[in-house]
Parts: C-alpha cells; structure tokens; sequence
C-alpha cells in the first residue's frame, strides 16, 4: 500500500502490510526526488537527532537570521558613537616655497613684529571640544551598547521560543504518525471487508444491505485516514518551515 496518494486496490490491501512511504520531493521543489519518509518507521529513527536538529535551526532561521544582522547594526552603532567625538579635531598641513628671507611688515627693518618666515612645512591640530561632549557623549556611549546588549538578549529569547516551537511540532509529527499508522490499519482492514462483501454478493451469498454497510464503512475510514494524513504532513511542513531547510536534508544517513 503507497501512501503518496492513498490510492487502495483490494488486492494490495490484502497482500501488502500497512507500510508505505511519504513523499516531499515535491512539496520541497526538488525534482526527481528518491528520499522518503517511511510511515512505518519512527520519526525519531528517520530523522537526525533532536539537538542537531536545534542546531540546524538556529542556523538556517530566517527570524535568526534577521536578529544576527539587528545585532551587528548596533554593535557598527556603539563603535561610531565611541569615535564620534573626534569629529571635533581636525588637522592640517601646509608647504610654502621662497628665499628663506625674514620679511618685515613693519614700517622699518627693525622692526620684527610681523616677521615671518616665508618658506617651509607647516602642521598643526584644531581641537574644538563642545560642553556637551565633556559631559554627554558617556551617556550616548551607554545608550548605545545597552541596544547592542538588548538585541543579543532578544536573540537569545528568539532561539528559547524556536527550541519550544521544534519541541511541540516534533511530538505532535511523532503523535501524528502514530495515529496514521492505526488508521491506515482501520482503512485496510475495512477495504477488505468491502471486497469480501462484494465478492458475495456476486456469488449470490450476500445481500445489497451488507456490500451498503461495507461501503460506508470503508467510506468513513478512508475520509478519517485522508485527514490524519493531512495533519501529518502540515506537522511536516510547518516543521520544514521551522527548520529553514527541506525534510530531506535532516534524514539521518544510513
């Protein structure tokens, strides 16, 4: 019995044990996909184990991701707010050329009180420092890496509230397989009663009454089945979601 599309005949009901396989080849985007997930088989023995699952997550995250980058902003942030204030200081750098003469501004030669000398380098520092950078700039310094120490928390927070995310959808997929497998059973063992009924009927040795009851109940159990199998795969699904990578990738490898 396949369980890619729940598709029952009765002689495979009857031969073939409640066994199949889930496919998200498709669902994932990837073509020509051969990796599976046995619905006879514990998630748990399929699938990696739980703390590299966690690891996995943290790292493929897209809401992690974006806290990571929250993070390295206001890290950028708290450094330019330390070098800030040497926006005040300035510097500069000149060269004149001449004769080396002393030239006088003054009325006579003797007197030097414009001397200066015409030629040479000329270097210096303009340091211009505002009150509130005396007494304010610590405080940007505060506020700032407080942000930085903000964000790292919240991203802790997220990575907490991630781990209780993949611990609920993963016992509810362990919950959700076991179930399937108990209506799958329900579902076969009802399919062949309707084929018996049937087949009785044909034979003359049943009624139209009883190949009735046996339609509807194999009617229930198919729809019934169908839905556990739908919230399987959504518990599947929203856990890839949660993940940030496709099912097949956390397959453990034999």
């Amino acid at each position: 019995m396949m369980l890619g599309g729940l598709s029952l005949t009765g002689a495979q009901a009857q031969q073939r044990s409640v066994r199949g396989l889930v496919s998200f080849g498709q669902s994932a985007g990837l073509a020509g996909d051969t990796l599976f997930l046995d619905i006879d088989k514990d998630i748990a023995v399929q699938l990696l184990p739980f703390d590299e699952l966690v690891k996995i997550a943290t790292n493929y995250s897209p809401l992690l991701k974006y806290y990571n980058e929250v993070s390295n902003a206001l890290s950028a942030a708290t450094d330019v707010t330390k070098t800030q204030i040497l926006q005040n200081v300035s510097g500069y750098a000149t060269y004149s050329n001449g004769n080396q003469a002393i030239l006088s501004t003054g009325g006579t030669t003797a007197d030097t009180r414009g001397n200066q000398i015409a030629n040479g380098y000329r270097v210096g520092v303009d340091v211009r420092l505002p009150i509130y950078e005396v007494f304010g700039r610590k405080h940007l310094i505060r506020q700032a890496t407080a942000n930085h120490k903000a964000s790292l928390i919240q991203r802790d927070i997220a990575i907490l509230d991630l781990k209780r995310q993949l611990i609920g959808i993963y016992q509810d997929m362990i919950t959700a397989q076991q179930v399937l497998k108990t209506r799958l059973l329900d579902e076969q063992a009802s399919l062949a009663a309707y084929r018996i009924a049937e087949v009785e009927l044909q034979r003359g040795r049943g009624t139209a009454e009883l190949l009735a009851g046996a339609t509807n109940r194999y009617v229930e159990t198919k729809s019934v089945s169908e839905q556990v199998k739908g919230e399987f795969l959504k518990n599947v699904h929203y856990f890839e979601t949660l993940m940030g990578v496709p099912i097949q990738r956390l397959k453990r490898v034999n």
